[in-house]
C-alpha cells in the first residue's frame, strides 16, 4: 500500500521523521541547550505569539537561531505547503519577516503547523537526548 502524506497519519509520519533527524544532527556540546529550548519555545509560542517568540529567537542567535533553521528546513520540506513560498526564503532571518507579514489566517495556519512539530521535536529531544546524557 503506498504511502498517502495527505492523511493525518502520514503527515505525522513525517513531521516525526524530520524532527527525529533534527534532533539527531545536534552536536555533542550543544545537546542539554537545545533540549531546553525545544521544551520552551512551544509555551513561549502560545503566550506571546508566533512572531515575537521568533523575533526573540532571532535577537538570542545561537542555539535559538539554529532551531529556527530548522522549522524554516521543515517548512520547506513540508508537502502540505502551510507557508506556500517557503522554499523562496533564505534563512531563519527572512522567515521572522515573512511571519509579521502574514494574514490573520495565514498566522494561525502556521503557528498551528510549528507548534505540531515541535511536539515531535520535543519528544525525540527527551527521549534521545537523557538517553545520550546518561551513557
Amino acid at each position: 500500500m503506498p504511502k498517502n502524506k495527505t492523511t493525518i497519519k502520514g503527515i505525522e509520519e513525517g513531521r516525526a521523521k524530520f524532527a527525529y533527524e533534527c534532533v539527531l544532527s545536534i552536536e555533542k556540546d550543544k545537546k542539554k541547550e537545545y533540549k531546553s529550548y525545544v521544551k520552551k519555545i512551544p509555551m513561549l509560542i502560545k503566550a506571546n505569539g508566533l512572531g515575537e517568540t521568533f523575533a526573540f529567537m532571532l535577537s538570542k542567535e545561537g542555539t535559538y537561531e539554529f532551531i529556527g533553521e530548522q522549522v524554516l528546513k521543515w517548512l520547506q520540506n513540508d508537502e502540505k505547503e502551510i507557508l506556500s513560498d517557503a522554499k523562496e526564503i533564505e534563512n531563519f532571518k527572512e522567515l521572522v519577516k515573512k511571519i509579521v507579514s502574514l494574514s490573520s489566517s495565514e498566522y494561525r495556519a502556521l503557528t498551528i503547523e510549528i507548534l505540531a512539530f515541535f511536539n515531535w521535536l520535543r519528544r525525540f529531544a527527551e527521549g534521545l537526548i537523557e538517553e545520550e546524557e546518561n551513557d
